[in-house]
């Protein structure tokens, strides 16, 4: 097969893919097609069946493994498959590990490192509340594991959670050395919670979408809600502790316009809103890279980093 991230504009495509997403449309003129987004492990393409009902379109559904013939177009500066025939793919005809995007890293190697960040925290109430979620609770780490750390923009993989969790834990970790004043048990453990509410807010792959509760409630609030109950479970649990640990969660999107209810009001807090998003945009920039195949010339303006990006020279 050959993979999304390979295709040019004018090429002509025979292969199987997910279909992530299938919606019916009118256009201006009344007349009906179908939004397709397709999937494999190397990202996604908008497709486009413009006459549903003509020879060679079967019918499937979204979340189908579908085989498909189409041209690569442009429009809007983004590439997109104009769908001339499709079919269900069998069972048989395809490996489903083609088509889930998964993080480069070891899940077993990422999850050592995050026991041993827990390991780390010398704080009683801390240590407990930490143990019971990622080490007792082996629904909870199994979803943690295969999470997303966001449906898109950075992270959006298999295991890409974890990963992030850890990112932003490492750099946490450094502020903690190089700056006394920081309370590194707190700390440490805000940045191993703060997305913990990510693995009720999307759902598992393949679909990885916002679920219900994640539309209604949001990761922050639902994160928040699980570190309350938790913390009821162990005996004597510090209030105080309690409510600088949720501030921390609540408040590390920095800014009320991102999503959190509160901005930071302790240097822990203020720590982990850079470290979540200096990862966040680090990763992003570097699949952007990624995606882009090693260009070196300027790549358009970029509407997060609000700038026109390119790969630093070699010298």
């Amino acid at each position: 097969m050959r993979y999304l991230n390979e295709l040019h504009e004018g090429d002509r495509i025979s292969g199987i893919y997910l279909c992530k997403q299938k919606q019916s449309a009118m256009t201006k003129n009344g007349k009906p097609y179908e939004n397709i987004i397709l999937q494999d492990k190397t990202g996604v393409l908008d497709g486009k069946i413009w006459d549903p009902n003509s020879l060679g379109i079967d019918d499937f559904d979204a979340l189908d493994y579908i085989d498909v013939v189409g041209d690569v177009t442009s429009f809007a500066g983004a590439m997109q498959l104009n769908i001339k025939r499709v079919r269900k793919a069998a069972e048989d005809e395809y490996d489903p590990a083609d088509y889930l995007p998964v993080s480069e890293n070891s899940t077993d190697d990422m999850y050592s490192q995050l026991r041993a960040f827990i390991d780390s925290v010398e704080n009683h109430y801390l240590s407990a509340l930490l143990k019971k979620l990622f080490v007792e609770d082996e629904a909870f780490v199994k979803a943690f594991e295969g999470h997303s750390a966001a449906k898109t923009v950075h992270h959006g993989f298999i295991g890409g959670l974890m990963e992030h969790t850890l990112g932003v834990t490492r750099l946490c970790d450094y502020m903690s050395k190089a700056y006394p004043v920081i309370n590194r048990d707190l700390l440490i453990t805000a940045s191993l919670l703060h997305d913990i509410g990510k693995t009720k807010e999307l759902s598992a792959f393949p679909l990885n979408d916002y679920t219900d509760e994640g539309q209604l409630l949001g990761h922050i609030y639902m994160g928040a809600q699980m570190i309350n109950d938790l913390a009821r479970q162990i005996p004597e649990f510090p209030e105080v502790l309690k409510n600088e640990l949720i501030h921390c969660i609540l408040s590390h999107h920095g800014e009320l316009e991102y999503g959190s209810p509160k901005k930071p009001a302790l240097v822990e807090a203020v720590a982990l809103n850079l470290a979540d998003n200096t990862d966040a945009r680090m990763e992003t920039i570097t699949e952007i890279f990624a995606a882009n195949k090693g260009k070196k010339e300027w790549l358009g303006y970029n509407k997060l980093f609000e700038s026109n990006l390119r790969r630093t020279d070699e010298v």
